[in-house]
C-alpha cells in the first residue's frame, strides 16, 4: 500500500442505516417531488410525493443492489423503494465518489442471488487523505467520461451495422421481383419436431443442441452440452438432421433461426423444429434469410400464443405464408448477396465489439492503479 494511505474493513467505513418505511411498487407515482430509487434495471422507477412519511435519503452516497449487483453514486436526494436495495453512505473520512470507485473493483460474479452484499463486506478499503481522494476522483471522472463517449459511438456503430443488413433483408422480401411463388410453409418443407423430448446429458459424447443455441442467424456454442454416444441412434428416432438443415426454436425465444453448420452428428432437443425444405423448389440458405426476415417474423408471432411465454404450434408454423423466386438460381443470387453483406456485418461487429471491450479493459486498469495508488 502507498505510503501515507490506510486501510479499514468495509463495515468499518460506512455509517449506520436504520431503515424505516419503504415504498411499495404498486405506490410508485407517475411525478412526484421526490425519485424513488430501487433496483430495478431503471433504477429510478417512479416518484412520490410528501416525504414525511417515507425513509427519505440525503445524498450523495452509493446504493447497491443484492439481486441485480448494480452500484450506483447517487448525488441527489430520493426515496427509498421496498425491493432490496443497500443504501451505504460512507463515513466522513472517505469522499463518496471515492468510495463508489473503489467498490467497483470487487468481483461480484462468484456467489449466487441475493448474496452479493457478502462479498462486499469482505473489502478492505484503501485510502488517503481527503484532498488525494478527490485529486483521485478528478482523474477517474474525466477518464471515464471519455471511456462512455467512446463506447457510446461503438455502441451506435454496432447498431447501424446491423440496422444495414436489416434494412437490405427487408427490402429483399418486401420489394420482390416478378415470378416468385406463393406458398405456405408445411407445403414445401419437411419438419423433424424435437420439441418436448429432454435427454439425459452426459459430460461428453454427442454434442446436444437446444434452443439455447439457435440465435438470429448463427449457432452459438454455449452452453455446450451432450449425450452418450452409445444412445444417439435411440434419441434421433425422427429423423436425422443434416448440414444446411434450418433450425427454428418454437418458444423461449420464439422464431430464432439458423443453419445447422456441421457434417458432425448432433442430438437435438428441447423447442426446435428442424427444417428440410424441398431442394428441387427452395434453398436452404433462402429459406434462413427468408424467416429471418421482419415481414416472416411478424407473421410468426402474430399466430404466436401464451401469456407469459410466446410459441408457436407446428400445424399453425406450416400454415405461415411465404414466398420466394421461382427459380434456384434467382435464391442463390440473392443467397450470395445476402452472405456477402452478413459476412461484412459480422466484420464490423467484431471490430466495435473488441473496441467496447477494450474499453471496459481500461476502465478496470484505471480502477486497480487509483486504489492501488499509481495514478
Amino acid at each position: 500500500m502507498k505510503k501515507g494511505w490506510q486501510s479499514k474493513p468495509f463495515e468499518n467505513c460506512i455509517e449506520k442505516v436504520t431503515y424505516t418505511t419503504k415504498i411499495q411498487r404498486k405506490d410508485f407515482l407517475d411525478a412526484g417531488a421526490f425519485p424513488v430509487v430501487s433496483q430495478e434495471d431503471a433504477f429510478i422507477n417512479g416518484y412520490w410525493d410528501g416525504a414525511d412519511d417515507v425513509f427519505r435519503v440525503e445524498t450523495p452516497l452509493v446504493v447497491f443492489g443484492d439481486h441485480t449487483k448494480v452500484l450506483k453514486y447517487v448525488d441527489f436526494d430520493f426515496v427509498l423503494g421496498a425491493d432490496g436495495v443497500k443504501l451505504l453512505p460512507p463515513k466522513e473520512f472517505l469522499v463518496p465518489k471515492f468510495f463508489y470507485y473503489q467498490l467497483q473493483t470487487a468481483q461480484l460474479d462468484s456467489l449466487g442471488y441475493a448474496r452479493h452484499y457478502k462479498l462486499l463486506k469482505e473489502l478492505e478499503i484503501k485510502y488517503p487523505d481527503r484532498a488525494e481522494q478527490h485529486r483521485i476522483v478528478g482523474i477517474l471522472d474525466a477518464a471515464f467520461d471519455g471511456i462512455a463517449t467512446a463506447k457510446a459511438n461503438a455502441e451506435k456503430n454496432l447498431q447501424n451495422a446491423r440496422a444495414l443488413f436489416e434494412s437490405h433483408l427487408q427490402s429483399v422480401f418486401t420489394e420482390r421481383g416478378e415470378g416468385w411463388v406463393e406458398t405456405a410453409i408445411g407445403d414445401c418443407i419437411r419438419f423433424i419436431d424435437y420439441r418436448g423430448k429432454t435427454p439425459v446429458k452426459t459430460e461428453s459424447g454427442i454434442r446436444l443442441i437446444t434452443a439455447k443455441n439457435v440465435k438470429m442467424g448463427y449457432l452459438q456454442d454455449k452452453p455446450m452440452e451432450f449425450i452418450a454416444s452409445a444412445g444417439y441412434k435411440g434419441w434421433m428416432t425422427r429423423g436425422i438432421p443434416q448440414k444446411g438443415d434450418v433450425l427454428f426454436t418454437t418458444e423461449a425465444p420464439l422464431a430464432n433461426v439458423a443453419q445447422l453448420d456441421t457434417d458432425e452428428k448432433v442430438a437435438f432437443a428441447q423447442r426446435i423444429i428442424i427444417m428440410q425444405p424441398d431442394m428441387a423448389k427452395l434453398d436452404s440458405t433462402f429459406l434462413k434469410y427468408l424467416l429471418l426476415s421482419q415481414p416472416v417474423q411478424q407473421r410468426i408471432r402474430t399466430k404466436g400464443t401464451g401469456a407469459t411465454v410466446q410459441g408457436i404450434k407446428a400445424s399453425l408454423l406450416k400454415a405461415i405464408e411465404i414466398s420466394f423466386p421461382k427459380t434456384l438460381g434467382e435464391q442463390e443470387q440473392i443467397v450470395s448477396k445476402l452472405d456477402a453483406l452478413a459476412t461484412e456485418t459480422q466484420r464490423l461487429e467484431s471490430i466495435y465489439q473488441q473496441k467496447l471491450t477494450a474499453l471496459d479493459d481500461l476502465k478496470k486498469s484505471l480502477l486497480h492503479q487509483a486504489f492501488s495508488g499509481q495514478l
